[in-house]
């Protein structure tokens, strides 16, 4: 019996490690975000703005949701790039090239993620489960784009961007917002400039093995050049997702904090300094991911005066 926990728990930590668990924090305070801003509407009676926390029926089966689709895609993609990551020396420790877990195993372990997001798609509304496999398709697409085009950042972009998109319909299927949809381009701006910074590291290697990452088809430096434009959009578009939901001077703030805060993640890398990658890839953006949920929390729970004049 010892033995098995034993073993149980490498595996759940192995599976832990292949799945990036840590980087959930990328994705799942934008769902919050997109369900707490779809929680916001106009009194009929009033005329004035209201706001009530999504409850636990919505918010859990959420979490569940996100994580379970976040599993399934980081699985799959380390299935998919399993001969690529076994001649990568930056990869070759991950736990499917080492065999600290199977490919059978991995499959079943994907199986259980589709069950899992579907089971809470289902249980929030018809809407979320109609869209169920269309959200696991594109999250599975992505694993080959860097196969055959320099946009696979912006692919990758796109599937973490659907996380504002899914928690405002997990609160409101009928109807997606405008500010629902700006946060969609945001996050994936946001995310595709920071994917390229962190596919700095792998250019010689990419370039080497025909994969068509924008820093192997283009170049370290351009590629730097690209995703500097690219978070300057995303630091354009939250304000403008913030404008749209009516959110005040607080979020405001937040979201000029995380202006200043891509600037500096842009600061910490150049073409012939990639040491500190990884604190800007997951340190910095962890920050930013927790910094507009609270921006947006905040402002909605205390009703902070409007950004600008209305």
């Amino acid at each position: 019996m010892q033995g098995y926990a034993v073993s149980l728990l490498r595996d759940t930590l192995a599976v832990c490690r292949m799945i990036k668990i840590e980087h959930s924090v990328f994705a799942l305070p934008f769902a919050f975000t997109g369900a707490f801003l779809a929680a916001r509407h106009v009194s009929p009676v009033t005329g004035a703005a209201e706001w009530t926390m999504p409850g636990l029926d919505v918010l859990a089966p959420l979490t569940v949701a996100m994580i379970a689709v976040r599993s399934f895609a980081m699985a799959y993609n380390r299935l998919a790039d399993v001969d690529i990551d076994s001649r990568n020396p930056r990869t070759k420790n991950r736990p499917l090239v080492t065999g600290e877990l199977s490919v059978a195993f991995t499959k079943r372990f994907i199986f259980v993620c589709m069950l899992v997001f579907t089971t809470a798609c289902a249980s929030l509304n018809t809407t979320c489960l109609l869209l169920s496999p269309v959200a696991l398709a594109w999250s599975a697409f992505y694993s080959h784009t860097k196969r055959f085009t320099p946009l696979c950042h912006f692919v990758l972009g796109s599937v973490l961007g659907l996380a504002p998109v899914a928690g405002w319909l997990a609160v409101s299927p009928g109807h997606l917002g405008y500010s629902a949809v700006l946060l969609f381009f945001a996050v994936s701006f946001w995310v595709a400039g920071f994917d390229i910074l962190y596919a700095c590291q792998d250019a010689e290697f990419d370039k080497s093995q025909g994969l068509f990452s924008l820093p192997a088809s283009q170049g370290v430096p351009r590629a730097l050049f690209a995703s500097s434009w690219t978070h300057a959009a995303a630091a354009l578009l939250f304000p403008m997702a913030g404008l749209y939901a009516g959110l005040g001077i607080l979020y405001a703030v937040v979201v000029l904090l995380v202006g200043g805060i891509l600037v500096w993640e842009h600061k910490l890398i150049t073409a012939e300094d990639l040491s500190r990658v990884n604190v800007a890839f997951f340190t910095l953006n962890g920050v930013i991911a927790v910094f507009v949920f609270l921006g947006a929390w905040a402002d909605l729970h205390l009703g902070s005066p409007w950004m600008f004049p209305r």
